[in-house]
């Protein structure tokens, strides 16, 4: 594996990432090939089964690139089954209040009332490696990202980014655009709401993630503790690599509009 993902983003690097969208090992493969720094495959809005996860995050493993799970939801069994199946960390989505937030750092590591233990499964090497050293490296290998996008979750903010074992606030702007009743993500309620998130992780010590659509946002997010940007996916790479071959391609064939 890369230099540890989780170490990187608690230290505060400027990461980049892409979703997967399509539920198959072999695009995970491809882009296990790129110089991101870590792919995440989205179970929450991407048809992923149990088997697509185990075997994109084997693709993955195999091309050592960082392997992130945006969970269907934040409950013990998604977090288990993608951690058991070799994740490098959860994304969990909809994350509103501080009882939320602590079951999913409880529930992401090992300990009393935590993550269950299997010494089988391939996060632990399939019984090739110790149980004391698997429960070490999970727990200090591990990424927990609680995603922030609900207006139940802006009221207790500052509660949410304060639970130990969040890693990150990873902000879901499009939902929370949706939740203010916003058109577009650059309103003025959004933008402030986002910048709101911003302080409350960086007075707690914690690290955000965030999606933007236009890249050009970056640098002001970045000033404002931003680390880890997910951007764009793999649909979005087919389609913006099949517009520049056409676009290329009438160029030189001149073909006219």
């Amino acid at each position: 594996m890369r230099a540890d993902f989780r170490s990187r983003l608690l230290a505060g690097e400027p990461l980049i990432g892409a979703w997967v969208k399509t539920p198959s090992h072999i695009v995970a493969e491809v882009l296990g090939l790129t110089a991101l720094d870590c792919v995440c495959l989205d179970a929450e809005h991407a048809p992923f089964d149990r088997a697509a996860i185990d075997t994109s995050l084997a693709a993955l493993r195999a091309a050592s690139m960082p392997g992130l799970v945006r969970l269907p939801h934040a409950s013990s069994e998604h977090v288990l089954n993608a951690l058991d199946c070799g994740a490098t960390g959860v994304v969990a989505p909809h994350i509103r209040s501080v009882d939320e937030a602590r079951a999913l750092a409880q529930m992401s590591r090992y300990g009393p009332g935590g993550r269950g233990y299997a010494g089988s499964s391939r996060a632990a090497g399939y019984t090739t490696t110790s149980m004391s050293e698997n429960l070490q490296r999970g727990n200090d290998n591990t990424a927990v990202i609680a995603q922030i996008e609900d207006l139940e979750a802006l009221d207790a903010i500052h509660d949410i980014a304060a639970v130990e074992g969040i890693d990150c606030l990873f902000i879901g702007r499009i939902d929370l655009t949706v939740a203010l009743g916003a058109s577009t993500p650059t309103q003025d309620a959004v933008v402030e709401a986002v910048e709101r998130i911003c302080a409350a992780a960086s007075q707690a010590h914690r690290r955000i993630g965030m999606f933007v659509s236009d890249l050009a946002e970056i640098p002001k997010w970045r000033a404002l503790g931003a680390s880890l940007f997910i951007l764009k996916s793999d649909h979005t790479f087919i389609l913006e690599g099949a517009k520049v071959l056409r676009s290329a391609f009438d160029q030189l064939s001149g073909k006219t509009a």
